[in-house]
């Protein structure tokens, strides 16, 4: 494996500068952008991203053709007999958290530093052969798709992906049905840049191999399960509710509008403000 030499934070992209690709594209619309890595080439060879299968479980294998089922899916590590009797066309794998593997790698991702640290996911790199998909799908991320060895055809299409348009039964979620409306063959150094929920269809065309820089957003539920299990570790989170000096009650099966306040009071009280809840989202995301 050849060693990555350091990038300089991207300022353009392609005929755009940076601020003027957040202004216009960011989240909004796919952008195309020829030899924005010039000369580019992947400084990890398909066997070493197989090695590297071989030792993590964040690879999968995907089989479109050729396995037990279509769209067979071998979730890692992977064994050495996984690759050993692969169909010669149609099957794609991929390795995602590359950057956490091999440290040296983090140097991809800053190009993309114009975008702020806690928006990254990570590094994902795949391998695929002659017709190798993961089939047309959407992602709940942002994604740079570079492409580093090889080709990939993209298709893209502003189709709402409704719920019942995926196949089912099988481990991915791979649109049954997909209109192309724009299509483009990447070559080495080109990237496509796809905001969320686009469906999307990379075919490649030969051998080829594409890094994925992704950018995840948190959703609500992420941030206040996060906030939440913060706030149940605090110890005042032990205090009991108190009702000394009751007043008694006509009927015991009934929840009164004192204890219903009392309660309430007890429950908000206990619920951070926005100062605090700032201080924890800069420290939890910061």
């Amino acid at each position: 494996m050849s060693l990555i030499q350091p990038k300089q934070i991207l300022t353009q992209l392609g005929e755009f500068s940076a601020e003027e690709f957040l202004r216009d594209y960011w989240q909004q619309k796919p952008l195309l952008i020829r030899q924005a890595f010039p000369n580019f080439q992947s400084p990890l060879s398909s066997d070493e991203l197989a090695g590297l299968a071989c030792d993590t479980d964040t690879a999968r294998l995907v089989l479109e053709k050729g396995g037990k089922t279509p769209w067979e899916m071998r979730h890692g590590p992977l064994r050495k007999k996984d690759f050993a009797k692969l169909p010669a066309t149609h099957w794609t794998l991929l390795v995602n958290d590359i950057e956490k593997i091999l440290p040296e790698f983090t140097e991809m991702i800053e190009p993309f530093r114009f975008i702020p640290d806690w928006r990254i996911d990570d590094l994902m790199i795949s391998y695929a052969v002659d017709g190798g998909s993961v089939g047309p799908h959407i992602d709940a991320y942002d994604v740079f798709l570079l492409q580093a060895q090889g080709q990939r055809r993209w298709q893209i299409s502003s189709q709402t992906c409704a719920e019942d348009n995926f196949i089912p039964d099988i481990d991915l979620r791979i649109m049954q049905a997909f209109t192309a409306e724009e299509e483009w063959v990447l070559e080495p150094g080109d990237m496509l840049y796809l905001p969320p929920d686009v469906p999307h269809y990379g075919v490649a065309v030969g051998e080829c191999m594409t890094y994925s820089i992704g950018f995840r957003a948190p959703s609500r539920a992420d941030l206040l399960e996060d906030l939440l299990g913060y706030i149940l570790e605090q110890p005042e989170m032990q205090e009991r509710f108190r009702d000394p000096k009751r007043r008694l009650q006509a009927d015991p099966s009934a929840l009164a509008e004192a204890d219903l306040e009392r309660l309430t009071d007890f429950v908000l009280a206990a619920l951070p403000d926005r100062a605090a809840i700032r201080a924890w989202l800069a420290e939890t995301l910061g």
